[in-house]
């Protein structure tokens, strides 16, 4: 891994990547704004002995200052809020989808960046949870019912070329959190580190070219593709992304700061792509790419 690192992103800032990687992560929420705002859920919170901060750079996120169990707070247990990494938040919030879009989340394991779409699009639309693990999506439906979100319909497959039939050209934003090896996320499962191999990084980005390549065709012309991952190697990030265009000339990336218009995103974004990097934002390791398909 470390070699990988060096050489992506030299000596320096390899050195800083894994000091960050090897600190505790804070303990970060996301307030649901479809029961309360962030103003009224931190004042909730002080009423249950929690102190927390704004985060830095996700309007809807707060810091806890110390670690503990917020599962076991009435604020929780009511919907207000959902524990999620600041990083992670950033990337919904950076998607934008309109209240009436059609939104697939192609890779949504137990949804918690599902609840943040269906928040940000008011409980409107049409969301549509994927996923090949069924314990998972039994996880989202309960969240679902907790944070009041009505608008997702979850769909196990075996493949998410399944949904080919049902649902070619039909959705104006497919979101992909792509299976990684997960390397932006070392802080709060420090074992991975041993685990990650030059061959399962190999395998992943070839699982990674397929789960793109079997969802492109459910973008409809003039939509949005967009692929993410919590990883830092180029292999799982650029490099999905680069063989991709060169087989499906039909999508182009779009500079993420076209994407968002005004929002002020310079500081994660570079070289046409979103990328957080713990040491730099204080969040876990992100990537993501925004790609449109032509309309002709």
């Amino acid at each position: 891994m470390v070699e990988r690192l060096l050489s992506e992103y030299g000596e320096e800032e390899t050195e800083k990547i894994c000091a960050s990687l090897n600190a505790q992560a804070p303990l970060t929420l996301r307030v649901n704004t479809l029961k309360t705002n962030v103003q009224a859920c931190q004042r909730l919170l002080e009423g249950e002995g929690v102190e927390t901060v704004r985060t830095k750079l996700s309007p809807v996120g707060l810091e806890v200052g110390k670690r503990i169990n917020v599962f076991r707070l009435r604020t929780f247990q009511e919907g207000l809020f959902e524990v999620q990494d600041e990083g992670s938040q950033l990337l919904p919030l950076l998607v934008d989808p309109k209240p009436n879009a059609k939104l697939l989340d192609a890779c949504a394991g137990a949804g918690g960046k599902t609840l943040q779409f269906s928040a940000q699009m008011r409980n409107r639309g049409e969301i549509v949870a994927a996923d090949v693990n069924r314990v998972r999506l039994d996880q989202l439906r309960k969240r679902a019912r907790r944070a009041g979100v009505s608008n997702v319909r979850v769909r196990q497959v075996q493949n998410l070329g399944d949904l080919d039939g049902h649902f070619r050209a039909y959705f104006d934003i497919v979101f992909i959190d792509a299976p990684c090896s997960g390397l932006g996320t070392i802080r709060r499962n420090p074992g991975m580190k041993w685990m990650v191999t030059e061959e399962t990084v190999s395998e992943l980005s070839r699982k990674q070219r397929e789960i793109m390549g079997a969802c492109s065709s459910l973008v409809k012309p003039g939509g949005i593709l967009v692929y993410a991952t919590c990883t830092l190697l180029r292999e799982e990030n650029e490099g999905v992304v680069g063989k991709f265009l060169t087989q499906q000339p039909a999508f182009v990336l779009i500079d993420p700061r076209e994407y968002v218009g005004d929002r002020q995103i310079e500081e994660v974004a570079s070289g046409g792509y979103i990328r957080l990097l713990p040491h730099r934002h204080g969040t876990d390791g992100f990537f993501c790419a925004v790609l449109q398909r032509l309309s002709s």
